[in-house]
């Protein structure tokens, strides 16, 4: 029996062994440019078609009110379904705002679970009278 045990985890970890492996996946080509004014420019490509690029800038340099870091960029990579995925995205004082095919329009967020949203019409229904404020 211990034998035939030893057998099966050896064969797991062979099988285990060819789905996985080891070796870098190279970096075919990176440019990178850092300017004075403090902008940017980089880009890279992976030899397994992972690629990615960005620009940024300081926008309204001087003024407090307006200054503001602003990048823009893509990156593109295929999925374990074998979809090919390219975003686009700016990130400034609004946030990260990516876009892609594969992405819905707009703020979309997810679905509140039934349970969570069950709880929360309760506490809506059935708001807990105030504590009298005590003094300190």
């Amino acid at each position: 029996m211990k034998l035939l045990i030893v057998l099966c985890a050896v064969l797991a970890s062979a099988f285990a062994a060819s789905l996985s492996t080891n070796e870098p996946i190279p970096i075919v080509k990176q440019e990178q440019e850092v300017n004075f004014d403090g902008s940017y420019r980089s880009s890279y490509e992976t030899g397994n078609g992972i690629s990615a690029s960005e620009q940024g800038a300081l926008k309204n340099a001087g003024n407090p009110e307006t200054e503001a870091n602003e990048v823009s960029g893509s990156f593109t990579y295929t999925g374990d379904d074998g979809v090919v995925y390219t975003i686009q995205y700016i990130a400034n004082e609004n946030g990260f705002q990516p876009q892609g095919a594969h992405l819905p329009v707009g703020p979309t967020p997810p679905p509140i679970p039934e349970a969570i949203q069950r709880s929360l019409e309760y506490n809506a229904a059935h708001p807990e009278p105030e504590e009298p404020r005590r003094k300190l």
